[in-house]
Parts: structure tokens; sequence; C-alpha cells
């Protein structure tokens, strides 16, 4: 399916802290890698992160200064990138290092003009529905009844569903 000269579909998924959007997005790669896309991700943290252990070899080279370290192994590689009081990358800068694909899935980044569902959980502390002022937001996934929209809604956990929607919206399926 993947055309490396054609650029891939996007399409996100949005939410407040604890919305549930994590848990979605695990699922719908699995399921559309199921249905034989190649899916990449992109997940966006309002936080500092690590994905080293301290005391790897990797932590020890960004920790004396590495602008790049990569790490290549026979089953996978990674590129970590330290900004060091640089701008963060905008999501265009983001999305062109990517390899081909048929699927970008974005988790987070609520205000890219993307086409996106939103995830909700009555257990979110913040509920306030972005919904009403994002126009790219197609659809939401909630675990409880939403009233008051006229976009769809689908149960949070109805996966199945959701990748139907999300190939029909992205033009991966007719």
């Amino acid at each position: 399916m993947n055309d490396p000269l054609r650029p891939p579909k996007i399409f996100g998924i949005a939410g407040w802290k604890n919305s549930g959007k994590t848990g979605l997005m695990v699922r719908l790669v699995s399921e559309m890698t199921r249905r034989g896309y190649m899916v990449s991700t992109i997940k966006h943290a309002h936080h500092d992160f690590d994905i080293d252990k301290v005391g790897a070899d990797s932590y020890r080279h960004r920790e004396a200064g590495a602008h790049e370290v990569t790490i290549v192994s026979s089953t996978r590689f990674a590129i970590m990138h330290e900004l060091r009081g640089a701008p963060e990358p905008t999501f265009e800068e983001i999305l062109s290092r990517l390899g081909p694909c048929d699927l970008v899935l974005i988790e987070g980044y609520k205000r890219e003009p993307v086409p996106k569902i939103e995830a909700r959980r009555e257990e979110s502390a913040h509920r306030e529905p972005l919904a009403p002022s994002d126009p790219h937001i197609m659809a939401i996934a909630a675990d409880h009844p939403v009233a008051d929209t006229g976009l769809p809604v689908f149960d949070l956990d109805d996966t199945q569903a959701i990748a139907d929607f999300v190939e029909k919206v992205t033009g991966l399926r007719d």
C-alpha cells in the first residue's frame, strides 16, 4: 500500500490529559497495521521527557553535549536530538523527518490543522470539550454519552469503527 512518492495521510487524536488518547492511539496503530497499512506516529509531550536510561551509553553521550545521538542495532535505530535551548521544531519539520508510510497518527498537537478525533473520558480532570472551538475535529470518541454535537460519536473502545472512520476521512479507503 505504501507509495513513497505520495505523502502520507495524517490523522490526529486530541484531548486533555487522561482522556484516553494513548490507549486509543495504541489500539488504532495495531488495527491499521493489521489492515495492511504502514503507520508512523508522532506524540507531542508538554514536558521534559527522556527515552534514555541514566547511565546508558547514549545517555552519557547526550549528557556530554552531543547534538544528536543515534543508537543502531539489527532491529531498530533511534535518533535523539537535543534542542539545547533552540525552539521546539514545528509540526511540519517533524513530519518531514519521517520515512515513507501510508498513515501518520498524531497524539497531541491539539491545535494543528489536521483531521482529528477528540478523546474524552469521564475520569479526565479537565473536561472542557475541544470540538466546539476546533473545526478540524471530525468526531468524538468517549466513554460516556455525548450530547449537543453534530459530530459522529464513537465509543472510546470501538477501535474497528474508529479505524473505519479514519480510513474514510483520510481517503485511505473510499
